[in-house]
C-alpha cells in the first residue's frame, strides 16, 4: 500500500521564526565577543511587543533592542513599530557547576582527560535522521518545502512578485510506493501573505509561476496534485500583528517533520553546552554518516543524556530494516567507537563556538551543505569499522 508524508516549512516573516532569529542573533552577538558565553534566550514576539528572556551568562553584554530591531528590519518589518521588554538573568550557578565539572570529574577527581571536562547542559533525549531519497540525505517533502518557502521570500526581496509580506508557509504531500520510494507530489499548500491591494488572481498566477515551477523541479506537479494557494482567501495581516510568536514552536519544521520523532528540545536561542541543541547536530552527522558510508538506507540515531554527566546515558540505531552490513546493535557499537559524544567532543568536532547559528534558524536546521554537522567525512571510518 502507497503511504503519504507531508513536511511544512515557514518564511523567516513567520511569527515563531521571527522569535527563533532573535534568540540566535543573541546567541551569536555572545559568542562572537565571548566563546564561551552561556545562552538559554527565549522570545515572545506580539502585536506591538517583543519580551526577550532567559539566562545570559557573557563576558560580553548584547545590545538586545538592536538585534531585535535589526531582525525585524532585515525579515521586512518596521521596527519601530514594535517596543523591546528584556527580562534577562544569569545563568543558575547549580547548572553552571554542573556544566563545568562532569559527574565524571566529580567521581573520580583525578581524571583529567579533556573529553569529560564539561557535563551535558540539561537531560534530555535527541534524535538524528538521514535517507537516500535525495542529494542533502532528507526526506524529499523536507526538501520541497523549504524550497517553496525560500523561493517565496526571494520573489518578495528581489521583487520578483510585488505586493509579497514577510510572512508565508508552505506545506507539502508525497506520495510513496510500497518500497519506499517517493512517487508523485500529492499536494501543495503555499500561503503568502500579500499587500490590501493585491489581485487575488494574480496573486496565484505569480505563485505559481514564479514560485511553485522553480522550487518543485525535483517533482513536478501531475495533473492531479492538489494546489491550494491562500486556501484562506485573504491574507493582509501577518507576523506577530496577526498571530504571537514563540522561539521552539517549530520543532518538526527545523528538524524532519513526520520522518523522524522529537525528543522535545528546542534549537534556537541556546549555545552549545545545552545538548538539546548540540546533542541533536550530532545524531545527525551521525545519521548521515551511516548513510552516506552505505551501511543502510535510512537511519535514526537517538542519543539520550542525563544533566551534569558528560557521556550519553544511551545511544541507538534504527535502520528501519536497510542495513546493508550489519544489525543495529552492531551499529550503534560502531558508532561508539568512532564518534566522541561527550559535550566537549561534540563542540570540537562540529565547531560548536563558531557563530553561525542565526544561519540555522530559518528554512531549516539540517540540510544545508555550509553547516560541519552536514559533513559526511566518518563515512569511510565508520564502513572500516564494521567491516
Amino acid at each position: 500500500m502507497n503511504q503519504f508524508y507531508t513536511a511544512e516549512s515557514v518564511t523567516e516573516g513567520h511569527p515563531d521564526k521571527l522569535c527563533d532569529l532573535i534568540a540566535d542573533s543573541v546567541l551569536d552577538e555572545c559568542l562572537s565577543h565571548d566563546a564561551l558565553s552561556r545562552v538559554a534566550c527565549e522570545v515572545l514576539a506580539t502585536k506591538g511587543q517583543v519580551i526577550v528572556a532567559g539566562e545570559i551568562t557573557s563576558l560580553f553584554e548584547p545590545d538586545i533592542p538592536s538585534i531585535v530591531h535589526s531582525v525585524f528590519r532585515k525579515a521586512g518589518y518596521d521596527p519601530a513599530r514594535f517596543s523591546v521588554q528584556c527580562l534577562l538573568h544569569r545563568q543558575s550557578p547549580d547548572i553552571a557547576a554542573g556544566v563545568d565539572c562532569s559527574l565524571e570529574r566529580r567521581r573520580n577527581p583525578s581524571e583529567n582527560r579533556h573529553s569529560l571536562q564539561l557535563g551535558a547542559g540539561d537531560q534530555g533525549v535527541m534524535v538524528g535522521y538521514a535517507c537516500s531519497e535525495t542529494p542533502q540525505r532528507m526526506p524529499l517533502p523536507v526538501v520541497l518545502a523549504h524550497r517553496l518557502t525560500s523561493a517565496l521570500a526571494a520573489a518578495r526581496k528581489t521583487g520578483m512578485i510585488r505586493g509579497l509580506r514577510p510572512d508565508g508557509k508552505a506545506q507539502v504531500t508525497v506520495e510513496y510506493g510500497e518500497d519506499g520510494t517517493p512517487l508523485r507530489l500529492d499536494a501543495v499548500v503555499l500561503s503568502a501573505q500579500h499587500s490590501p491591494n493585491k489581485p487575488t488572481d494574480e496573486l496565484c498566477w505569480e505563485l505559481t509561476d514564479k514560485v511553485l515551477a522553480p522550487a518543485l523541479q525535483a517533482l513536478p506537479p501531475d495533473e492531479d496534485t492538489k494546489i491550494l494557494l491562500n486556501p484562506s482567501g485573504r491574507f493582509v495581516l501577518g507576523g506577530p500583528e496577526a498571530d504571537t510568536g514563540l522561539t521552539g514552536r517549530k520543532l518538526m519544521v527545523d528538524s524532519y517533520g513526520v520522518f523522524a520523532p522529537h525528543g522535545g528540545g528546542a534549537f534556537s536561542g541556546k549555545d552549545p553546552t545545552k545538548v538539546d541543541r548540540s546533542g541533536a547536530y550530532m545524531a545527525r552527522y551521525i545519521a548521515k554518516n551511516l548513510v552516506a558510508a552505505g551501511l543502510c538506507e535510512k537511519c535514526q540515531v537517538t542519543l539520550g543524556y542525563a544533566i551534569g554527566k558528560a557521556e550519553p546515558v544511551m545511544v541507538e540505531v534504527d535502520t528501519f530494516g536497510t542495513g546493508t552490513v550489519c544489525a543495529d546493535d552492531c551499529l550503534a557499537e560502531a558508532v561508539r567507537f568512532v564518534f566522541g559524544l561527550t559535550p566537549a567532543e561534540i563542540i570540537a568536532q562540529l565547531d560548536l563556538l563558531t557563530p553561525r547559528y542565526t544561519q540555522t534558524a530559518a528554512y531549516g536546521h539540517f540540510g544545508k551543505p555550509e553547516f560541519p554537522w552536514e559533513r559526511t567525512d566518518q563515512a569511510k571510518i565508520l564502513r572500516a569499522a564494521v567491516i
